[in-house]
């Protein structure tokens, strides 16, 4: 099915009482005590919970600082994990996930806050994962985030990268740098996403954030679209297809600033996936296009605590100067990794030395930094981490 004959999915608002848009009938019991939506988010918010899994043959299950725990329920079964999933969904929700199997959304959780929901079908059991999207936007600074990001959002063109793998803050990181430009700079800021997360309100600014399916029928055609809207900053929720990056790069190269997210692990390999995913005849024009656009790619990750609970942010940060404009022109990425180590006066860093910084300050654990970096031989081990890996025998 073509993302025209797509029916509208808005995001939702789930009200006090009752939940969703179905009445109290929707409320059931399992083994006695009810269990709603709304006590479960209540649950996942005063846990700090990341993620909500509902999957058959289980409890409600929590993501806490990375790892997944049961709540104190009763698994669920196949009938109460659907009733429960779809307490949230409208009508056209319904029959669009029941034509699709899938289903990505986003509701407001009244009084508590925002998720985004995926819903799809697991043998043949009706299952959703909801992400929680805090109301508050931590600040760049907040996010542990270095001073080169709060000068890449005031950059006035060209393409920002955000990228990492699922879970490790790329919108986050993304709605710093809008909130940022927001509070201080005059612009037009359009925002394209599937589906929206963080909600902005205009300060200086006016932001405009476009729903993929609701508001617009693709990340493409929204992309075309903005640039006839005077904007002077666009964003782009995430970089999937090759049609999406290659409008991306033409927003970019046209004297826009264009901030983006990209599902990819580190610098290098970002500048692999963009070239790669074009068909061998066009790549020498990406390369060129790519090169003369990029200001940037920040790469994240999110890392268990040592100190106390939580995750703490660690990050590699690539500047698109003027060896590495060359870099790419001549998709030499191998060397990628030296630039980034002798970048330091322009605001580079590889992640292995953010992650070496993270374990020298204490803030995690020798086992985590060395499982996380590429050259773990870099660190020495403090002398609990060595009685761990070689205990002394017993006598």
């Amino acid at each position: 099915m073509s993302n025209a004959e797509l029916p509208h999915t808005p995001s939702a608002v789930v009200p006090l009482n009752p939940l969703g848009p179905a009445a109290n009938s929707d409320r059931h019991v399992v083994n006695g005590p009810a269990v709603d939506m709304r006590g479960i988010f209540e649950m996942a918010f005063q846990k700090g919970a990341s993620d909500i899994h509902l999957t058959e043959n289980a409890p409600p299950t929590l993501r806490i600082d990375g790892s997944l725990g049961p709540m104190s329920l009763p698994p669920l079964t196949r009938k109460e994990t659907k009733l429960l999933i779809y307490t949230l969904l409208n009508d056209r929700q319904k029959a669009q996930f029941e034509r699709e199997l899938e289903l990505d959304f986003s509701i407001d959780v009244q009084n508590l806050g925002r998720f985004r929901v995926n819903v799809h079908m697991q043998r043949g059991s009706v299952e959703a994962a909801f992400r929680l999207v805090p109301k508050r936007i931590r600040s760049l600074q907040e996010l542990g985030l270095p001073l080169i990001v709060s000068e890449l959002a005031r950059k006035p063109n060209g393409l920002v990268l955000i990228t990492g793998p699922t879970g490790v803050g790329k919108t986050t990181t993304l709605a710093a740098m809008v909130d940022q430009i927001n509070h201080q700079q005059r612009l037009h800021i359009i925002s394209i996403e599937d589906p929206i997360e963080y909600v902005h309100e205009n300060h200086l600014s006016i932001i405009k954030q476009r729903e993929v399916y609701s508001d617009t029928k693709s990340f493409a055609n929204a992309l075309t679209r903005s640039l006839r809207q005077d904007p002077n900053v666009i964003i782009v929720g995430e970089m999937r297809d090759l049609e999406t990056i290659s409008t991306t790069l033409t927003a970019a190269e046209t004297g826009h600033l264009v901030l983006a997210t990209l599902h990819t692990p580190d610098a290098a390999q970002t500048i692999d996936r963009i070239i790669d995913i074009f068909p061998p005849y066009q790549q020498e024009e990406v390369k060129i296009q790519l090169a003369d656009c990029l200001q940037a790619v920040v790469s994240q990750q999110l890392l268990p605590r040592a100190d106390g609970p939580g995750r703490v942010l660690a990050y590699e940060i690539m500047i698109g100067t003027s060896a590495i404009r060359n870099l790419i022109r001549e998709h030499a990425t191998e060397q990628v990794q030296t630039s980034l180590q002798t970048g330091s006066q322009y605001g580079m860093c590889t992640m292995d030395s953010c992650i070496k910084s993270l374990y020298d300050q204490k803030m995690i654990s020798y086992e985590t930094a060395i499982s996380r970096m590429k050259n773990p031989s870099e660190i020495t081990p403090a002398p609990q981490a060595l009685l761990k890996k070689f205990p002394w025998p017993h006598r």
